[in-house]
């Protein structure tokens, strides 16, 4: 599983062997069955976690009951709540294994001192982060302004791995669409 984050790492930026198995020292694993929780709504989260294998998402509940999803993290992504480990608050989200998951984490503290020490990993680090809110201020701009035909087809193209591994309720969770609209849209998208 190290192996994994190695091959990310080393893909991503050339660090030096030696900064990289500090970096690794740190790393706690963490295996998790189906369905199983890394976070659940109210606990406050602590880590920064990359996915090695497996598929988790992060999703909320409102007060009806109805399932919210604000991300998918699928092997090589990033996942975690951004909010609770910055300001050190309560989650608003769930983080569930979709499938058996295999995480690497790092503490906050940890992550941090090792981001001052190691000038490439911490510029690796700010990378990802500018291109995290790239993507939500993408999808925001998408929710506010596509029908929502355009918002699955957009979804389809853009993430067709993750299209093929989740149920379609998800996909309309995530996209922002109830599940009757996207069955109506896929319905009508086998018939031209």
């Amino acid at each position: 599983m190290l192996e994994v984050f190695k091959k990310y790492i080393n893909d991503k930026t050339s660090l030096p062997e030696e900064d990289l198995n500090e970096i690794l020292s740190y790393a706690i694993i963490k295996k998790l069955r189906r369905r199983q929780f890394l976070l659940q709504e109210g606990d406050i989260w602590r880590y920064n976690a990359f996915i090695c294998s497996g598929f988790v998402r992060t999703y909320s509940v409102d007060d009806k009951g109805t399932e919210h999803i604000m991300n998918f993290s699928p092997e090589n992504y990033w996942t975690g709540d951004r909010e609770s480990l910055t300001n050190e608050t309560p989650s608003k989200f769930n983080i569930e294994a979709l499938e058996n998951t295999e995480i690497l984490l790092i503490k906050k503290e940890d992550f941090e001192m090792l981001c001052k020490k190691i000038p490439l990993f911490n510029n690796l680090v700010n990378n990802i982060l500018h291109k995290s809110f790239i993507t939500s201020q993408s999808r925001i701009h998408s929710n506010i302004s596509q029908s929502s035909e355009d918002k699955y087809n957009n979804f389809v193209l853009k993430y067709p791995s993750i299209a093929n591994r989740v149920p379609q309720h998800m996909i309309a969770s995530y996209i922002g669409i109830s599940p009757e609209t996207l069955s109506r849209i896929r319905s009508q998208a086998t018939k031209k």
